[in-house]
């Protein structure tokens, strides 16, 4: 993660070096002192984009059950035309039924997590039960966008305490529920996170529904002129 943050500095200090070589050039013709000017004001803009990025508080939109065959590409269409990349815990069976909407997901630069295959409990399971749960869903995903899931977020919350299945996986759980499957009211659903959210936390929704489409929306469109940045939970917790 630090790897993104070099490349930024190094990109800056580079433009930084172009420009003063390119000063040093043009001086001799005697544009030197206004070229000076004209680039201090440009490092002056660069500095206050860099210092706003850093500033930026960051917060997971998360999207649980899905794909669904009509409402997860309305809710890929709203993202991408606000630029806000999420992440999209998947049920196995539901990734069998359409393939083509999770590949859509990965395409578009979400983060494809892991919701078990069947939506059970899993510490209600045995160990054998519930790894297979994890593991069939992992492989069915991986089949379709060439990329294992490190992410798993299990049904309810509910994390088998045995659970190992032999994989390194990270349990990604959340720290504002909107319950948007259970009211399936655009208000109620935008007035629980806006009311709520702080830097860093986890929002819990699901891609099922028309009422989850528009609220993310409004959600979205009213945070980013607070401030907030919508990044994947990789992002969230390792960067």
């Amino acid at each position: 993660m630090k790897k993104k943050h070099i490349w930024k500095k190094c990109c800056f200090f580079d433009l930084c070096c172009l420009c003063l070589i390119l000063c040093l050039i043009l001086a001799g013709a005697g544009r030197g002192a206004q070229l000076k000017q004209e680039l201090k004001e440009v490092f002056k803009v660069q500095q206050q984009k860099e210092t706003q990025r850093s500033e930026k508080k960051k917060i997971a939109l998360t999207f649980d059950d899905g794909p669904h065959p009509e409402y997860t590409p309305k809710m890929l269409a709203a993202l991408k035309e606000r630029g806000v990349k999420a992440t999209f815990f998947l049920l196995g069976q539901e990734v069998e039924k359409y393939p083509e909407v999770v590949k859509q997901i990965q395409e578009e630069g979400h983060l494809v997590g892991n919701h078990s295959y069947r939506h059970e409990q899993l510490s209600k399971l045995s160990m054998e039960q519930a790894c297979k749960q994890v593991e069939r869903t992992n492989e069915l995903i991986c089949e379709i966008t060439g990329v294992y899931p490190s992410y798993l977020r299990p049904p309810f919350g509910d994390w088998h305490e045995k659970l190992d299945c032999e994989m390194n996986m990270v349990e990604v759980l959340w720290d504002i529920d909107t319950l948007d499957w259970s009211s399936q009211n655009h208000g109620a659903i935008v007035n629980k996170v806006i009311k709520n959210i702080q830097e860093n936390d986890i929002i819990l929704m699901h891609d099922g529904y028309e009422t989850s489409v528009t609220a993310a929306m409004e959600i979205i469109d009213t945070l980013q002129k607070e401030g907030y940045e919508f990044v994947t939970v990789d992002e969230l917790l390792f960067d």
